[in-house]
Protein backbone atom coordinates (compact mmCIF):
# COMPACT_ATOMS: atom_id res chain seq x y z
CA UNK A 1 0.00 0.00 0.00
CA UNK A 2 0.93 3.65 -0.72
CA UNK A 3 -0.25 6.45 1.89
CA UNK A 4 -0.60 9.84 0.64
CA UNK A 5 -0.53 12.26 3.37
CA UNK A 6 -1.28 15.60 4.82
CA UNK A 7 0.55 16.97 7.52
CA UNK A 8 -0.28 19.83 10.06
CA UNK A 9 2.76 21.67 12.02
CA UNK A 10 2.05 22.25 15.47
CA UNK A 11 4.24 24.86 15.90
CA UNK A 12 2.99 26.96 12.36
CA UNK A 13 -0.72 26.22 12.46
CA UNK A 14 -0.67 28.15 8.60
CA UNK A 15 1.91 24.99 7.49
CA UNK A 16 0.85 21.91 5.45
CA UNK A 17 2.81 19.39 3.75
CA UNK A 18 1.79 17.05 1.41
CA UNK A 19 3.69 13.68 1.19
CA UNK A 20 3.40 9.90 -0.23
CA UNK A 21 5.18 6.41 1.50
CA UNK A 22 4.23 3.11 2.15
CA UNK A 23 5.83 3.34 5.76
CA UNK A 24 3.44 5.91 7.60
CA UNK A 25 4.46 6.32 10.98
CA UNK A 26 8.16 5.76 9.88
CA UNK A 27 7.86 9.19 7.98
CA UNK A 28 5.86 11.04 10.74
CA UNK A 29 8.85 9.93 12.64
CA UNK A 30 11.78 11.39 10.14
CA UNK A 31 9.69 14.30 9.71
CA UNK A 32 9.30 15.04 13.56
CA UNK A 33 12.84 14.40 13.99
CA UNK A 34 13.88 16.83 10.93
CA UNK A 35 15.39 14.35 8.25
CA UNK A 36 12.85 16.33 5.36
CA UNK A 37 14.77 19.73 4.58
CA UNK A 38 11.26 20.94 3.75
CA UNK A 39 9.52 20.20 7.13
CA UNK A 40 12.14 20.89 9.50
CA UNK A 41 11.75 24.30 10.26
CA UNK A 42 8.35 23.34 11.46
CA UNK A 43 8.41 20.69 13.32
CA UNK A 44 6.53 19.18 15.21
CA UNK A 45 4.14 17.79 12.81
CA UNK A 46 0.89 15.73 13.09
CA UNK A 47 -1.12 13.37 10.33
CA UNK A 48 -4.40 15.59 9.74
CA UNK A 49 -5.47 12.92 6.71
CA UNK A 50 -3.73 10.06 4.89
CA UNK A 51 -5.42 7.77 1.79
CA UNK A 52 -4.41 4.30 1.14
CA UNK A 53 -3.98 3.40 -2.52
CA UNK A 54 -3.20 -0.30 -3.63
CA UNK A 55 -2.05 1.64 -6.84
CA UNK A 56 1.75 3.10 -6.58
CA UNK A 57 1.11 5.73 -9.73
CA UNK A 58 -2.29 6.60 -8.69
CA UNK A 59 -1.03 7.44 -4.74
CA UNK A 60 2.03 9.44 -6.55
CA UNK A 61 -0.28 11.32 -8.98
CA UNK A 62 -2.94 11.78 -6.02
CA UNK A 63 -0.24 13.74 -3.95
CA UNK A 64 1.45 15.86 -7.32
CA UNK A 65 -2.49 16.87 -7.69
CA UNK A 66 -2.70 17.94 -3.92
CA UNK A 67 0.86 20.00 -4.70
CA UNK A 68 -1.48 22.14 -7.50
CA UNK A 69 -3.46 25.30 -6.85
CA UNK A 70 -7.07 23.45 -6.91
CA UNK A 71 -5.65 20.37 -5.36
CA UNK A 72 -4.58 22.32 -2.05
CA UNK A 73 -8.34 24.08 -2.17
CA UNK A 74 -9.76 20.52 -2.55
CA UNK A 75 -7.76 19.50 0.70
CA UNK A 76 -9.23 22.68 2.51
CA UNK A 77 -12.26 21.86 1.48
CA UNK A 78 -12.81 18.15 1.48
CA UNK A 79 -10.07 16.42 3.40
Amino acid sequence: MKYVYILISLSHSDKRYFGVTSDLKARLKDHNRGKCKHTSKFVPWRIETYLAFSDAKKAHDFEKYLKTGSGWAFSLKRL
